[in-house]
């Protein structure tokens, strides 16, 4: 079966507008919300709301990521190019977002552990994870043929989505100094609002991002397309 080509499935429906203003206020709203109504920890203080971005934007690298592996199996079941196309915005935003939470993770250690880094269990499985993807995105820039480089870069994908469970589950498996995934009824409500919407906010930050992306890449994936065609004409003429 051959690839799909942007002249067989049209043109990519545009993100709209509102979606991108909406989730940007709602972040916004929810940030002010979570860090104006709840009190400072007993332990850490202050610091303790920076679980609202650094939890979000972990849970949204692992959606992202998720993305990348259901859109590379869809590639390689139907060699559709609209998957690679959507696998590789997914990459690029769940990469964005990894490397967030690893900053975040590092600005949290220091007065935490005393340290910016360790060599811990979540935090070095985190930067596999990203580093993985980090190849994905460099693979794709070097490959010129498209459909090869579907391909290879599902396969990369498939193999870095594999890792998140293991980032996930890495506290649990191994000793590590990150503590072990929250209980949500362990937390306080005045917490547990705070991080649930900001949960939402970056899920719908991270879908028009995708979205985004996902219509770039198909604009220029349509340029290439008309650029071998016109090549094409030009030889046989």
């Amino acid at each position: 079966m051959s690839p799909a080509t942007p002249s067989q499935f049209g043109p990519p429906k545009p993100a709209p507008v509102w979606l991108g203003w909406g989730a940007f206020l709602f972040f916004l709203f929810t940030q002010v919300y979570a860090v104006a109504t709840s009190p400072a920890d007993a332990m850490m203080g202050h610091l303790q709301k920076m679980m609202y971005v650094h939890v979000p934007a972990a849970w949204v690298t692992f959606a992202a990521f998720g993305v990348v592996l259901v859109a590379s199996l869809h590639f390689l079941w139907k060699e559709d190019e609209r998957a690679d196309l959507l696998a590789a915005s997914a990459a690029e935003v769940g990469s964005l977002f990894c490397g967030l939470t690893l900053v975040l993770g590092m600005l949290w250690g220091r007065p935490t552990w005393g340290v910016w880094w360790s060599w811990d269990a979540r935090l070095t499985s985190t930067l596999v994870l990203f580093l993985i993807f980090v190849g994905y995105l460099s693979l794709r820039s070097f490959v010129e043929d498209p459909h090869r480089r579907g391909q290879w870069s599902a396969a990369v994908g498939i193999l870095g989505a594999i890792n998140v469970p293991i980032v996930w589950m890495s506290v649990r498996w191994w000793r590590t100094l990150h503590q072990i995934q929250s209980n949500p009824r362990g937390l306080s409500p005045e917490y547990l609002r705070g991080l649930l919407l900001n949960l939402a906010a970056f899920t719908l930050l991270t879908i028009w991002f995708i979205w985004r992306r996902y219509e770039a890449a198909r604009y220029e994936r349509a340029a290439e397309h008309a650029a071998q065609a016109a090549a094409l004409g030009d030889n046989n003429g």
